[in-house]
């Protein structure tokens, strides 16, 4: 950790720290617009898991690219895709991320790194991992992060992805995202193994467990896998251990675990213990946590009233296939 912390400077850790924030403030936005009943079909959060977001996309060259879950936004909103666009398109209007056709998780946009959040579950791993083996022809250096949470972890698709990886040492790093539950099954009643990340053995390549609510460790981790596949030596397994602390979707009545168990994971909150550890390397005092948090909330109402009053589509629209490239 300490090593680590030297590597980044005070600025890198007040951005993760700005960014971290910036997506827990965009997630409670979108909850409390979606309870007002303006934004159409599904919206799946990520409060909570804000480290595992920020510290795997956090430090990714601009040309290397992600392919995030359904529950995604972070990690878009920390690759550049503007929170306008992803508001419009939540919105359905025209100027969103997909023309107002994906609602909250399928955007994307090729031209900043992101293939799409992809609501079928597992199919994003098998297409990020093309994507990677046409990276190693090229010969570009790039890298693939491909995303997927423990209840995808035991689809098929997730499996052959990682062994056609495993052979061909493709430049791409696996983040299955833990938060303990595949809509209301508890993973422990879904998998014999405690760490899924045990599973990349099997391949023949490094799995790690991480704790997923710890920025500066998921960091450490992720940057690691990322030089690794550029140098030419495959694939890695991370596991991000974490927690959602709100429903598998907004709406969802959460009978399956207790309020016991969700409040415990709060005290385990990542924006709060990296602002307790960056107060005690005396690199952030109160007075500045207080205008950061003013400032992220401006501009995420900024961008959301910006996408509020952005048309919505012309019927014509409809024909236009495809996302931003």
């Amino acid at each position: 950790m300490a090593a680590q912390e030297k590597e980044l400077t005070n600025e890198q850790l007040l951005e993760m720290y700005r960014k971290m924030l910036l997506v827990r403030t965009f997630e409670e936005k979108c909850a409390a617009e979606f309870a007002k009943g303006v934004m159409p079909g599904f919206v799946h959060l990520s409060v909570g898991q804000e480290a595992t977001a920020v510290g795997t996309v956090y430090g990714l060259r601009k040309d290397d690219f992600i392919s995030a879950t359904h529950r995604g936004h972070g990690c878009l909103i920390v690759k550049g895709m503007p929170m306008r666009k992803m508001f419009a398109e939540m919105l359905g209007r025209k100027t969103g991320a997909c023309g107002g056709k994906g609602c909250s998780f399928h955007m994307g946009n090729l031209s900043l790194g992101i293939y799409e959040i992809n609501g079928i579950l597992g199919s994003s791993t098998p297409i990020a991992t093309g994507s990677a083996l046409a990276m190693k022809k090229a010969g570009t250096e790039q890298v693939h992060l491909a995303y997927f949470g423990d209840g995808q972890s035991n689809l098929g698709s997730i499996h052959e992805g990682m062994n056609f990886a495993a052979i061909h040492k493709l430049p791409i790093v696996y983040i299955c995202e833990n938060n303990l539950y595949g809509i209301s099954m508890r993973q422990t009643d879904a998998t014999a193994i405690e760490d899924i990340a045990d599973r990349a053995t099997a391949y023949g390549f490094p799995g790690v467990a991480v704790d997923g609510n710890d920025v500066i460790a998921v960091y450490e981790v992720t940057q690691e896998a990322v030089k690794r596949a550029r140098k030419g030596n495959g694939p890695t397994l991370i596991e991000c251990k974490t927690y959602r602390w709100r429903g598998h979707f907004e709406g969802d009545p959460t009978v399956y675990r207790s309020e016991k168990e969700v409040e415990e994971w709060k005290k385990k909150c990542p924006i709060k213990r990296l602002k307790e550890r960056l107060v005690g390397l005396g690199i952030l005092t109160e007075e500045m946590s207080d205008r950061i948090i003013k400032e992220v909330e401006q501009e995420v109402e900024e961008a959301y009233q910006q996408a509020w009053n952005d048309p919505m589509p012309a019927p014509e629209d409809a024909l236009i296939l495809g996302f931003a490239r």
